[in-house]
């Protein structure tokens, strides 16, 4: 006997499923990938972004495209190569791939760094436009994320958009605390917005050989001079005697001179210092991956890096060169802007006619 099969209804035809993207892995799984991601860490410990920049996409790729440290390092790794350009593309990647807000609202915010560094670089306007609306949205995602709303008002600022620049730091002075790194530097933004414009020396916190906790806003006022040297650099012992001619020229006038070391072996690091009579504020980062040379685009030692009162870079180099004459002219402009505030004070603090009288008189009239 045949069966019969039931006549069914016609039936519309089930739509496809979306597509659900692959799924991301925090870390390498491929082995290969995972020998290709040790090897570029070791790269850009090593100072050598570009070459950690091709390692690390290329771990990503043998990963199958889905591997969020791998792209968050080869970010990291082309920030320091001042390749943006490819920076922007890292960081477009992570924003198809992650779907969490927090780590979108991070992705933006990556975007954003990008496309200001590479504004910055070629001085293009709409890089500006792109950096802006990239960390505003990061902070559709993540409102209360300072360090956005810090580089949103820098965007603002280049964008020569003052008004809305000094809202959004006024914004971050709420949220931040006094002891947060940049709140002494987004005060002097909002009274002197010309100066989220200017190529600022990354903000840091750091505690010297003494004991002493010191930030780079703090020293505002004052020429810096940063020595990025090791131990196992050979010019770098030759630029010593240089380094302490400077710092006794330079004494008692509105000059500091840090180094940074770096060593990876604090004792060895200590035992030199106190040996070569390295009496200025000293500080060691641990290397190339160091959270100041990261900050610096450190690549070489000896690097010097020369900060002007307002805590503009003025000029970052490696090797050594004589920077005297250079010094001189920054620290005689420090001293004479010190004059011209102390006036100001005093003026402000010295008594007018009326009220030496009433002193005088005891207040009578």
């Amino acid at each position: 006997m045949l069966a019969i099969a039931p006549i069914l209804a016609a039936e519309t035809p089930a739509a496809p499923a979306p597509a659900v993207p692959a799924a991301l892995n925090y870390s390498p799984t491929n082995p290969n990938a995972q020998k290709s991601y040790d090897e570029a860490v070791k790269q850009l410990e090593g100072g050598h972004a570009a070459a950690a920049l091709a390692g690390f996409r290329a771990a990503d790729q043998q990963d199958g495209g889905h591997c969020f440290m791998c792209e968050l390092e080869a970010w990291d790794a082309a920030m320091q190569a001042a390749e943006f350009k490819t920076a922007e593309v890292q960081a477009t990647a992570m924003l198809g791939n992650v779907t969490p807000p927090a780590m979108k609202a991070k992705a933006e915010f990556m975007l954003g760094k990008a496309w200001l560094a590479d504004g910055l670089k070629e001085s293009i306007n709409k890089d500006f436009v792109a950096a802006e609306a990239a960390f505003q949205a990061a902070l559709l995602l993540k409102q209360d994320c300072l360090e956005c709303i810090y580089e949103d008002g820098k965007a603002l600022a280049y964008l020569n958009h003052d008004d809305q620049a000094i809202a959004r730091f006024q914004s971050f002075l709420k949220l931040a605390g006094p002891n947060d790194l940049n709140y002494a530097r987004v005060k002097r933004f909002i009274a002197q917005p010309d100066l989220a414009r200017s190529r600022l020396a990354p903000n840091f916190r750091v505690t010297t050989l003494e004991g002493k906790t010191i930030t780079l806003e703090s020293l505002a006022g004052k020429v810096v001079v940063l020595d990025f040297w090791a131990i196992w650099c050979p010019p770098c012992h030759r630029a010593l005697p240089h380094l302490q001619k400077i710092v006794q020229e330079f004494d008692g006038q509105p000059f500091v001179m840090l180094s940074i070391s770096l060593d990876s072996d604090d004792g060895k690091w200590r035992e030199f210092t106190a040996r070569n009579h390295m009496t200025w504020p000293q500080y060691r980062d641990g290397g190339y991956s160091g959270e100041i040379s990261r900050l610096y685009g450190v690549r070489g030692v000896p690097t010097t890096a020369i900060i002007d009162a307002d805590g503009v870079l003025q000029e970052q180099f490696v090797g050594s060169e004589e920077i005297e004459g250079k010094l001189q002219q920054l620290v005689a402009l420090a001293t004479e802007a010190q004059k011209r505030a102390s006036t100001a004070t005093e003026q402000i603090n010295e008594p007018n006619a009326t009220t030496v009288n009433r002193q005088a008189f005891g207040g009578l009239f």
